[in-house]
């Protein structure tokens, strides 16, 4: 299942080129410059490609953290500071640092902070989640930690009918205390869980731009509202399960420049731990765009 690709409005010499990610639906873009100012012709483009196409790859880019801010402004509102910023207030600045270097400006492997390994869609323990993450690749390992995404308007639409009448109408409780548990993490501050109290989202969601429904599910759906909680969670489990099956999953491989961007409305991701992640570095800037809230 994938769109059709439409073409990218010509702008230079350059060729710009296209390839399908058939497993998600989503596209690989080489040949455009997005530290350049773009056309309105080219932001419509993007804004079309986007809603056709759940996980976009550009290839090849060099932004500053200034110019990756204009960028994601495109797509519409940047998002208030994470929850974390309340134990690690440097950290987390609208385009922050996501890497594995530490305060000795040395790689190290991670300690507790194992949250972005297990699936999940941005910030659902929201009231108004996230619509589009932005990461960009400026220091990439040699190998391994790659990201994977998984297509959940893809994995609804394989669900027996049975199933869909099932949750029709059911609500998980999404929660950011639930979520550093179930990641074994660092457990949040009674700062955070003030802040960031339980929300509960529609377990079938509808995608506001396509219409389609949509799992909206992940590591911080803690269980289903009104139900009792192993119950709940055990659906939860399956659901996710049979999302991220490999039919509707996509694993990419970053390269030094890479440009990603995703719908958090109908994907989940997750990363993979890379090898020998002690002595190789890995930093990625990050941004991410306010969404509306599901129904």
């Amino acid at each position: 299942m994938s769109a059709t690709i439409e073409p990218i409005p010509r702008t230079g010499p350059r060729p710009d080129e296209t390839r399908s990610l058939p497993e998600i639906g989503g596209i690989e873009i080489s040949g455009v410059d997005l530290s350049e100012n773009l056309s309105r012709e080219r932001k419509d483009w993007l804004m079309r490609t986007f809603r056709a196409h759940p996980v976009i790859v550009f290839r090849d880019q060099h932004l500053s953290k200034e110019r990756q801010y204009e960028f994601t402004l495109t797509f519409g509102e940047i998002e208030g500071l994470h929850v974390n910023r309340l134990v690690d207030a440097v950290k987390y600045t609208p385009v922050h640092t996501v890497s594995n270097i530490g305060s000795d400006g040395k790689p190290s492997a991670p300690t507790r902070e194992r949250g972005n390994y297990y699936w999940h869609s941005d910030k659902s323990y929201h009231d108004v989640p996230s619509l589009l993450t932005m990461l960009h690749g400026v220091e990439i390992p040699s190998r391994g930690g790659e990201t994977q995404f998984a297509n959940t308007a893809m994995a609804y639409a394989a669900l027996d009918e049975a199933t869909k009448q099932r949750i029709s109408g059911l609500r998980a409780v999404h929660s950011w205390e639930r979520s550093r548990i179930q990641a074994r993490g660092l457990l949040a501050t009674e700062e955070q869980k003030r802040e960031r109290p339980p929300v509960d989202h529609p377990i079938a969601r509808t995608h506001p731009d396509t219409g389609a429904k949509v799992l909206y599910l992940g590591n911080h759906a803690s269980h289903v509202l009104g139900w009792p909680e192993e119950e709940g969670r055990a659906l939860l489990r399956w659901l996710e399960a049979f999302a991220t099956q490999p039919a509707f999953v996509y694993s990419h491989r970053w390269r030094p420049g890479d440009l990603v961007l995703w719908d958090n409305r109908c994907t989940i991701h997750r990363a993979l731990p890379h090898e020998d992640m002690d002595k190789e570095r890995r930093v990625l800037h990050r941004t991410v765009v306010k969404g509306t809230v599901p129904y």
